[in-house]
């Protein structure tokens, strides 16, 4: 029997959270430029659409989505729907960081990033599930961290809400292997963006990078299921 082709990206529609900066807005370049439609979602509205001024007005929308709010999730959902008809794929990339040393226990930091990097993307995976089931070939992509894989000082509220997420990525594949759901954890390390420039060596990955490999994910066929994806810096390469 032939192998399955590629999947084309012609009238996929795909949702992209936290994608007006960082790995999320190179991930929105890299889709548009393959030809996806878009639902970009973000907590600055304004910061979105000065970001994808440039991009096809109409194979992108613009909503915004605020991984703090319980009801956004649905709101952005339904949006998407109305504007789209379908929902294709998931790219659940909106997060935090924090650094702090082990003993530093705050009860209110651990909330917030259980919220925004695991309850948010479960919310959002779960009110788009019964639509990514539907077409048959539903991606969910969860942009994680070197952090979901293994702990470094500084790291341990940050690691346990990315280790907790490679478990949220599993599951809607677990559970929905026959209905075409295909997830992937993406775990770079440091990479070249605003929120971890602080921390970075000289040594780190491009957003680009992260695109790329994000958008060789959608175009797998069903039978080609890719659970992980670590991606190491040139500095990083030896301590996996």
């Amino acid at each position: 029997m032939p192998e399955p082709s590629i999947m084309s990206p012609q009238n996929r529609v795909v949702m992209i959270s936290g994608a007006n900066r960082g790995i999320g807005l190179a991930i929105a370049r890299r889709l548009h430029a393959d030809g996806y439609r878009l639902s970009l979602g973000a907590r600055r509205i304004d910061a979105l659409q000065t970001a994808v001024a440039s991009f096809e007005d109409k194979r992108v929308l613009c909503c915004p989505y605020d991984a703090e709010l319980n009801d956004d999730s649905d709101r952005w959902i339904t949006e998407t729907l109305e504007h789209y008809g379908a929902i294709d794929a998931l790219v659940n990339n909106a997060g935090i960081l924090a650094v702090h040393d082990f003993g530093d226990y705050n009860e209110d930091r651990l909330d917030r990033l259980l919220t925004v990097n695991l309850k948010a993307p479960y919310r959002l995976t779960a009110a788009a599930l019964p639509h990514l089931k539907r077409c048959g070939h539903g991606r969910i992509v969860n942009i994680n961290s070197r952090s979901g894989l293994r702990v470094t000082p500084g790291s341990t509220d940050y690691s346990i809400s990315k280790f907790a997420n490679r478990a949220l990525t599993h599951a809607p594949r677990v559970e929905e292997w026959e209905n075409g759901i295909r997830t992937t954890a993406i775990c770079p390390g440091n990479t070249d963006t605003d929120m971890v420039a602080p921390f970075n060596p000289a040594s780190v990955t491009h957003p680009d990078t992260v695109a790329a490999i994000v958008s060789l994910v959608l175009t797998l066929p069903n039978n080609a299921s890719v659970p992980l994806v670590p991606i190491c810096s040139e500095m990083e390469a030896g301590i996996w």
